[in-house]
């Protein structure tokens, strides 16, 4: 359960300001020149129909930058304690609006490079657009990370087999889809998970998918690490 972008913007307003010393710089970013970076805390941008957001929210968090060729090649460096609770979630967002009934498909392709060490999760980050309902699949996950909610058993949709788990934040319900196997490449069928989910379950309506979000939801990554987002597609009809 992550505050992330705008979504939140309540509770992050709450996050301490961050100390973005003079040693952490864009170096971390390709060698090639990123069309877009930056180390601002709140920092974000629009580029080919997604809206990146370095989005720093968590308390205790470090120094995190991120850098962007593309809405569909980016990613960050980040520099986070090892002090427990979610620090960041550093994601490419794609509007969906539309409703669960009225969509013929939605679907994302991913492949990353993540680090071998620290805590975090690399995820999809679903919401309704009255945030009521919030779905995350995590595709990989390392160090001392773990979803909200009680298990619910496990399921095989959308071309994964996941772990399902039900629970709330206090501010919306989440439903917490976790792979069973680490992955940095694949393709998510979400569409069939959303259906599961109203219609198999019963947990939700008919609601109207607003943001579907990719990132990382980072709680550690002392001395500093690399998330990189080689490529993200997510399309619908």
């Amino acid at each position: 359960m992550a505050t992330r972008t705008l979504s939140k913007v309540t509770k992050a307003l709450l996050a301490p300001a961050l100390a973005l010393g003079a040693t952490v710089g864009l170096a971390s970013a390709p060698a090639s020149a990123a069309v877009w970076s930056s180390c601002d805390q709140w920092a974000s941008t629009n580029l080919n129909g997604y809206t990146l957001y370095n989005n720093i929210w968590g308390s205790g968090a470090g120094s995190q930058c991120i850098w962007a060729n593309s809405g569909t090649n980016w990613g960050v460096w980040a520099n986070h304690p090892n002090t427990g609770g979610i620090k960041s979630y550093p994601n490419s967002t794609k509007a969906i609006n539309k409703s669960i009934t009225s969509l013929g498909s939605l679907s994302s392709n991913y492949n990353v490079t993540v680090p071998s060490s620290g805590a975090y999760n690399t995820s999809y980050d679903i919401w309704d657009t009255a945030h009521r309902y919030e779905i995350m699949l995590w595709v990989n996950k390392t160090g001392a990370v773990g979803p909200l909610g009680t298990s619910q058993g496990n399921v095989t949709l959308g071309g994964h087999t996941w772990t399902v788990y039900k629970g709330t934040n206090g501010s919306n319900a989440v439903f917490s889809f976790i792979r069973t196997s680490n992955s940095t490449s694949g393709t998510v069928n979400v569409l069939p998970i959303l259906k599961w989910i109203k219609d198999t379950k019963g947990w939700f309506g008919n609601e109207t998918i607003g943001d579907v979000q990719f990132g990382y939801e980072i709680t550690s990554s002392s001395g500093g690490a690399d998330f990189t987002t080689n490529n993200l597609t997510v399309s619908s009809s």
